[in-house]
């Protein structure tokens, strides 16, 4: 796992493409320790989710540790423990979150994709949950981001026939948000980074927690931290900015204050 930075922009990179970026209980560490530092910085406005080489975004979790690290319930609580606490870093980023997927994108990898904002796709991606084809379970909250974005008739449809599917059917679920061709990929990613980047961070910031919000029950609803990040837009000298630029009928430039 590695974090790389481009001007505003962080990388978090699944760098294992010897096994299609399978993830072992080292890179979930590493997903939280990453995704724990870039929420922490507050130069970067924007975090990519990659996977190294052309096969893979992510193969799932690495099969090759089950026999060592999910034994029985007891030892796979202990490795769900890791791979909880870094799924929550990744959906939890107080920043835009965007994954970047081709190729292989199973089980865990496809978890961890989910915890984007934003998912733009090669169309030479393949898509699976083969936890029916394993005999694992996956836990209800685990499965809740799936349902929120797909609906349960798809996440049924995924789940049951834990078969492989591609690039076109997840965007016609919305599993995905875009898809373009291969060669496109990093050119498309790069350009909706850079829009965002240009954009004010207080207000996404404020429009991603407010959504977020709305996706809880009811009655565990809380908007009063969004309301106090909605006046920090409007305290900002980024609202003089912003007002400033349109006016002028020029490029704003934005600081994040």
């Amino acid at each position: 796992m590695h974090i790389r930075r481009n001007g505003h922009i962080g990388l978090i990179v699944l760098d294992h493409p010897e096994r299609h970026n399978a993830i072992s209980a080292e890179m979930w560490q590493g997903l939280l320790d990453a995704a724990t530092e870039l929420a922490e910085d507050t130069e970067i406005r924007a975090v990519l989710l990659q996977g190294e080489g052309e096969r893979a975004f992510a193969a799932g979790a690495d099969i090759s540790e089950f026999n060592d690290k999910r034994t029985d319930s007891s030892a796979n609580q202990e490795y769900d423990n890791v791979s909880d606490r870094a799924y929550n870093a990744l959906l939890t980023m107080p920043k835009p979150l965007v994954a970047m997927i081709h190729g292989y994108c199973i089980g865990g990898g496809l978890a961890v994709a989910l915890t984007a904002d934003l998912r733009i796709a090669a169309d030479d991606a393949s898509f699976t949950i083969p936890a029916a084809r394993l005999g694992l379970g996956y836990r209800a909250s685990g499965l809740g981001r799936l349902v929120d974005l797909v609906g349960p008739s798809a996440t049924k449809r995924i789940l049951f026939l834990a078969d492989r599917f591609g690039a076109d059917e997840a965007l016609t679920m919305g599993l995905v948000n875009r898809v373009v061709p291969k060669s496109e990929l990093s050119e498309a990613t790069d350009d909706w980074l850079n829009k965002i980047c240009d954009n004010a961070p207080l207000t996404i910031r404020a429009a991603k927690a407010a959504t977020d919000e709305w996706t809880k029950p009811s009655d565990l609803q809380n908007f009063d931290e969004i309301n106090e990040l909605v006046n920090a837009c409007f305290d900002s000298t980024d609202y003089q900015e912003g007002v400033a630029a349109f006016m002028a009928k020029r490029k704003p430039r934005f600081t994040g204050r």
